[in-house]
């Protein structure tokens, strides 16, 4: 089973994103910050990062930072709400391997991740 890490401070898209993916069998973990998401990548395997770009506290550039250094094949997906190119264009050149603004549709969304981690 397929371990699917949603990053994000809105409550609602952390359960929107879940229900979704739980539906199509990963196993799921959630973070509402970026000291939660690191923590959860040292302690158990993950096949994939669901991480929002404007989180309080460490952003996701930050996060990704710090994922990828330690994890360089961990696929990651960035989820933006805004359309600021200099941000999106930034993750890729991190190592991102997609991303999704928002408000994303969510069929779209699992699509694409499934094709990315099946």
């Amino acid at each position: 089973m397929k371990h699917l890490l949603i990053v994000d401070d809105q409550l609602g898209i952390r359960m929107l994103l879940k229900e979704v993916f739980a539906q199509e069998g990963y196993e799921i973990s959630l973070a509402s910050n970026g000291y939660e998401a690191l923590k959860l990548v040292e302690e158990k395997p993950i096949n994939g990062v669901l991480l929002d770009m404007k989180i309080p506290g460490m952003d996701g550039i930050q996060i990704l930072k710090k994922m990828k250094k330690e994890f360089p094949d961990l696929p990651i997906m960035m989820m933006t709400a805004y359309g600021e190119l200099n941000l999106i264009q930034e993750a890729m050149d991190l190592g991102a391997s997609l991303y999704f603004t928002k408000p994303f549709d969510i069929f779209e969304v699992r699509d694409a991740v499934n094709n990315l981690l099946k």
